[in-house]
This record gives structure tokens, sequence and C-alpha cells, in this order.
């Protein structure tokens, strides 16, 4: 199993690199883990007090859960993924089951910044966009996606997000294999990427056949 990591700042288009290599592959093929889908559940606390939680910092997340079901998918065994609410700052009931596959890529903002998580990724990726180009797709996905108004996005950037990416993220970025600028639309890195995915799967191929 080839295991990828694609980690980066907030709105820099991590995600649309993490499913773009996951759509050129056959759904049997690869596998798409968000870390986003670990956040804590914490239900004994009020919507309020969730919703003012550093969810840009390590601990708002519940890595452990993510290290276990990456060893499992490593031993060949289904897991069931969580899934997360942004809009109540809750797991919701329904897991998802992921199947081992040959490629599992795993995205978050700060799976680089853990040394757990990197000592499980055979590729390691950073993708490296422009501060104010990813302030304006975190403002235009949490408006549209996440139920937040633009005065609560800004207060969230301000005393959170840029603080814990200066702390978190951007040092991370110096564990990366690959550094991927200009976001998740960068054909020439991408093709990169998908050349070494498909050497692989040819390597693997050909030991199945001994």
């Amino acid at each position: 199993m080839l295991f990828i990591g694609v980690a980066g700042g907030t709105g820099s288009g991590k995600t649309t690199l993490a499913k773009t290599l996951c759509s050129q592959l056959s759904g049997e093929i690869a596998a798409l883990i968000p870390y986003d889908s670990y956040y804590k559940h914490l239900p004994h606390l009020s919507l309020r007090e969730r919703s003012q939680l550093n969810y840009d910092h390590p601990d708002a997340f519940e890595t452990d859960l993510l290290v276990s079901h990456l060893r499992q998918l490593k031993c060949g065994t289904t897991i069931e993924m969580p899934t997360y609410d942004f809009t109540t700052h809750l797991r919701k009931v329904d897991t998802i089951s992921i199947k081992p596959k040959p490629v599992i890529i795993v995205e978050g903002i700060l799976i680089l910044a853990e040394a757990s998580i990197r000592e499980l990724l055979d590729i390691k990726v950073y993708v490296d966009t422009d501060a104010d180009v990813r302030v304006l797709r975190r403002m235009m996905r949490d408006i549209a996606e996440r139920g937040r108004t633009l005065e609560s996005v800004h207060q969230q950037y301000l005393e959170t997000v840029k603080p814990m990416h200066d702390a978190f993220v951007e040092p991370s970025k110096r564990y990366a294999d690959i550094i991927i600028p200009r976001g998740g639309h960068n054909s020439v890195a991408l093709g990169i990427l998908s050349s070494r995915i498909n050497e692989f799967l040819s390597e693997a191929a050909s030991w199945a056949d001994y």
C-alpha cells in the first residue's frame, strides 16, 4: 500500500489536489481520508462552547483514532471513518466504510505536524499558496458550506487560524517530500505525483505476478 499525505494551510487547495488524485484512479485503487473527519466529538459541551474552541490546533483532533485506522488499513482491515457536522461541531451518527486500497490519501492542514501520522506516510506533500488567496477561499467556503457569518470567519482567522498556521502548519512544510506551489490546480506537479503513483502500481503488479 502507498500512503500519501497532503497538507497545507487552510484554503491552499490541498483538498482539491487530493480529490483530483483520487478521481484519476478508479474507486478500487484509491481512498481519501480527510483529517477533518477526526475532529473530537464533544457533545458534553454546549453549541456556544463548541463554537468557541480552537479547531486549528492539533489538540482539536482525535489523532490516535486516525493513526489506529491507518494502521488497520495497512494490515488489510476495513475501517469505519467518522463523519463530522461543521454546523453543530459534532460527529454525525453515520460512518463511512473505507476498505484497504493500494493507495490511501490522507488530507489535512496538520497531518505533517503530527509525528505519529508522518511516520505512516510514504509520500508527504505540502500545498503552498499565498496567504491572501487562502483567506478568501476560507471565507467563501465557511460562509457557503458551514453556515458562518463574515464577521465570525474574520474573527476566527485572526484569533486562531493565522496564529496556528504560523505555529504549526507552516513549520511542518520542512517535513514534505514535495512542495507544490500555486495550489491544487498545478497540473505539472499533479502530473509528477500521478506518475509516481502509477509507477508504484506497476511495481506492485509486477510483484504480484511472482
